[in-house]
């Protein structure tokens, strides 16, 4: 199986994501319902691998916090964009909690054998993939959709998935969910 940790978006985030879908020729859209913010790709393992990653995930103890995306930016070059992406809004209190819990994750994914991921932690919400070269209307679609946010919103709590492949794409399959310790007031 296919693993990753991550985190689940409210209905409202989702939705709101999903109306940015469209007008970007060679965009592959990733539907509503698959929208998360991975905090660590473990790729293929057994049975008793995701077992013994399941139960480091379950010993991490992290506060909830709140978190909003903000803005929309691309990985690739301008003329080979791989995907676009909504970002996380940079905050004290959202920033702290979210990379407190993303090297809490590491580290229970490195205790269970899977090593270093390698590579600095960039939050976002995968929102389009692509195939080919940069569409030539992206600037025009970044310019538009610039403004792009959503109201802050609860992490309270996150989820080891299963990505398994399908028809249209990559389907996330919750295995299991992680609860955040209670904020102080």
């Amino acid at each position: 199986m296919r693993l990753f940790v991550g985190l689940g978006l409210p209905p409202d985030v989702r939705m709101r994501l999903g109306a940015l879908a469209g007008g970007l020729e060679g965009a592959r859209w990733v539907q509503p319902e698959s929208l998360h913010l991975t905090l660590r790709f473990i790729g293929e393992v057994d049975g008793g691998e995701a077992e013994d990653l399941a139960a480091a995930l379950a010993d991490i103890a992290a506060p909830a916090f709140d978190m909003r995306l903000d803005g929309l930016g691309y990985f690739g070059t301008a003329r080979k964009i791989r995907l676009l992406w909504a970002g996380v809004r940079d905050g004290a209190q959202a920033d702290e909690g979210l990379r407190h819990l993303q090297a809490k994750v590491e580290a229970a994914a490195v205790r269970s054998g899977f090593g270093d991921e390698g590579r600095k932690f960039k939050p976002h919400v995968t929102i389009a993939r692509f195939r080919r070269a940069a569409p030539k209307s992206l600037g025009v679609y970044l310019e538009s959709h610039g403004g792009f946010s959503t109201p802050a919103f609860p992490v309270l709590q996150f989820t080891l998935f299963e990505s398994r492949m399908g028809h249209g794409g990559s389907h996330y399959i919750p295995l299991s969910e992680y609860s955040l310790t209670e904020r102080a007031a």
